[in-house]
């Protein structure tokens, strides 16, 4: 978390507040714990920033990108507990940046605040994004690829077809939580080789993929038992509560009703599938 649902949430919850707003102000909030990863430090950050304007909010994958009007960007990267907020943080000990942005008269502020402190910052270059976020590092985003581009790059993998889908080089944005999800309304077993699964299955895993994304966005996101997710006014998202599988160990299949959901562990990461929905083959 968060995932591309809730870093799409963020963007638009902050898109109206932000975009067409001047910089005026930018800094590091005074916080006890692990500092988060800025770059290139907040001077640089400053004498490049400072009166350019915000001219658009935008998602790459699962990171949010503020654009300025001299071709610079911040890109913001959540990973574990990070948040975009415009108000009543869930507290002040982990906010760690504060963009105060200014249109006319009215002044707001836009802060990052990260639990944990894993979270990234950094204000690059047109030349530098093409490094960090073009196609040798990001595949193609999960709400764009088409059924065919799916097709080829699965193929290209004999990876577990539930590790392939968090590949952010194979399809940006999809993260554990949504994969497990997508791979049992597939009905696909989530150790099934990316490459051997057929045309009919990978149209199947697209539709998946495309409706089960646009729902949460719908629904702002998941928020999980943690608490930690959080929209950009500190509202809790309501997809947690649409969840098939995730975290729903030895709980009956909604989809059959004939088998109890299953825990397993592929590269670190928890997954979760009915046994009876999702055969794996031989």
């Amino acid at each position: 978390m968060p995932e591309l649902p809730e870093v799409e949430t963020m963007v638009r919850g902050i898109r109206d507040a932000v975009a067409g707003r001047k910089l005026k102000d930018i800094r590091c909030c005074p916080c006890p714990c692990k500092p988060i990863s800025l770059k290139p430090g907040i001077k640089a950050i400053r004498s490049k920033a400072l009166n350019q304007t915000v001219t658009g909010v935008r998602r790459r994958a699962k990171r949010v990108i503020l654009d300025l009007e001299n071709g610079y960007s911040f890109v913001i990267e959540p990973r574990m507990t990070g948040l975009m907020l415009l108000s009543d943080p869930p507290d002040t000990g982990h906010l760690r940046l504060e963009w105060l942005l200014q249109k006319g008269r009215s002044r707001r502020s836009l802060w990052f605040w990260d639990r944990r402190g894993l979270g990234t910052v950094q204000l690059l270059s047109q030349a530098e994004q093409e490094t960090v976020l073009g196609p040798q590092k990001l595949g193609p985003d999960a709400l764009e690829i088409t059924v065919n581009e799916m097709k080829q790059r699965l193929a290209k993998t004999s990876r577990a077809i539930k590790v392939a889908l968090l590949d952010q080089k194979l399809i940006a944005g999809i993260g554990n939580l949504y994969a497990s999800e997508m791979l049992h309304q597939s009905r696909i077993h989530p150790e099934r080789t990316a490459d051997q699964l057929s045309m009919a299955e990978i149209k199947t895993l697209h539709k998946a993929m495309r409706q089960i994304l646009k729902t949460a966005i719908r629904y702002e996101g998941s928020t999980l038992g943690d608490g930690t997710y959080r929209n950009a006014l500190n509202q809790s998202g309501g997809y947690q509560n649409q969840h098939r599988v995730y975290g729903q160990e030895e709980q009956n299949c909604p989809s059959c009703q004939g088998a109890q959901i299953l825990r397993i562990v592929q590269a670190q990461r928890s997954t979760f599938y009915c046994p009876c929905c999702q055969i794996m083959q031989s």
